[in-house]
């Protein structure tokens, strides 16, 4: 699988500048996140996030087109620093911010 080097870098240096992570650490949030995505598109992922009261989150998602129920018009504004999925679990979408995403399983 390719993956786009260029955006694994821009999402690391947002960590950097946006989170306080070191390099090292951004770069691992930012390839973990990376994978995720084209994760998602293929199948249903099992994935653990950290939630912003602190707290674990574990969430069983996916992008899969099959998969998505239909939405209604694009109203919301872009967010780079959230990843949108659909909670197989809970039947509805979801977000997280992308630097607290903590693992695949």
């Amino acid at each position: 699988m390719k993956y786009d080097r260029k955006k694994v870098m821009q999402l690391a240096w947002q960590f950097v500048s946006k989170n306080g992570y070191t390099l090292r650490e951004a770069l691992q949030v930012a390839w973990c996140n990376i994978k995720l995505l084209a994760e998602l598109e293929r199948r249903v992922v099992h994935f653990y996030f950290q939630k912003v009261d602190g707290s674990q989150r574990e969430a069983f998602g996916t992008l899969m087109k099959t998969s998505l129920p239909p939405t209604s018009g694009n109203d919301r504004k872009r967010n780079d620093t959230v990843q949108v999925y659909y909670d197989t679990e809970r039947q509805e979408y979801r977000c997280f911010k992308k630097a607290n995403l903590l693992r695949m399983v």
